[in-house]
């Protein structure tokens, strides 16, 4: 699998810690004016480097599958085994999160030095409690497919 793995897990790892730790400052940071001093500071710095993640996870994913054959037979429906399918729920649940990442990204940069509407607060933290949870399933079924392979 050679350096595409190696990429793929660094990226990996960077993508999920970072949420980790963003998920654990929010919960901590209960006063709105902590939140107003340290988000407008790290929010920019941790949404480039969560879109740099991103697109490294997405190259290295599809370096990996075309690597490891699995581009010819991954949308033919007559061929079923455990990973396909764990490929198949990976890749649904990826775009899921690439969409509410991007969703959260755009609200995130639009309205970092001002208040948030009401709809833009539901839809902010939904997408992001949404990227954070989704990030476990993903990485489970990433398991699987790293213990087939």
């Amino acid at each position: 699998m050679g350096w595409a793995i190696h990429l793929h897990l660094i990226a990996a790892i960077s993508w999920i810690g970072g949420a980790v730790f963003l998920f654990i400052l929010g919960i901590s940071l209960r006063d709105k004016r902590d939140q107003q001093e340290v988000y407008p500071r790290i929010g920019p710095i941790y949404g480039y480097f969560e879109i740099v993640a991103l697109i490294m996870l997405i190259a290295s994913g599809v370096i990996l599958i075309l690597n490891n054959g699995l581009a010819s037979i991954l949308f033919d429906t007559a061929i079923e085994n455990n990973v396909i399918h764990a490929l198949r729920y990976k890749l649904v649940l990826v775009a899921i999160v690439t969409v509410m990442t991007i969703v959260h990204t755009v609200i995130s940069f639009r309205t970092i030095h001002k208040e948030k509407t009401f709809l833009e607060k539901i839809f902010s933290r939904a997408s992001s409690m949404g990227i954070f949870l989704l990030n476990f399933i993903i990485l489970h079924y990433a398991i699987i497919l790293r213990d087939t392979l």
